[in-house]
């Protein structure tokens, strides 16, 4: 039979935190023990520069290129305003009878909107006649019912 004195009772601590382990005395134990020491400096780490030129702004200034967004051609605009004087209507009553606000009728039927397939079929709908496409302008032809 065993005494107590034949038996070990191990305490251990607990792992050192992430924080505790960033230290100067723990990177020094680390390495007297002969562990890994990874070291790395982040990028304008240490610095208290907010607004930093970045590394793209050279290229940023050498592209020369506009970007701008593509607007309603000129003619589909034209089309939109005959179609809806044919039938009668105010730029606010179309507006209201596709769901839209009369400021989008007006960018679209001055040129100045951009393009949107699902409001331009709307516009189609509610005047009966096409707007994109090769047949711009022609009286749009009712599904054949079976």
């Amino acid at each position: 039979m065993s005494s107590d004195w034949d038996t070990v009772t191990v305490l251990r601590k607990r792992a050192p935190k992430a924080s505790a382990m960033k230290t100067e005395s723990a990177i020094n134990q680390a390495k007297r023990q002969g562990l890994q020491v990874d070291t790395q400096q982040k990028y304008g780490a240490g610095t208290n520069k907010q607004h930093v030129a970045t590394k793209n702004t050279a290229k940023l200034d050498r592209e020369t290129e506009e970007l701008k967004h593509e607007k309603i051609p000129l003619e589909v605009g034209k089309l939109i305003m005959q179609g809806r004087q044919a039938k009668g209507m105010s730029q606010k009553e179309l507006a209201t009878k596709i769901c839209e606000k009369p400021q989008v009728v007006n960018e679209y039927e001055g040129g100045r909107g951009i393009p949107n397939n699902v409001i331009l079929a709307k516009m189609e709908r509610a005047l009966g006649i096409k707007l994109r496409g090769k047949e711009r302008g022609k009286p749009m032809v009712p599904p054949a019912k079976k």
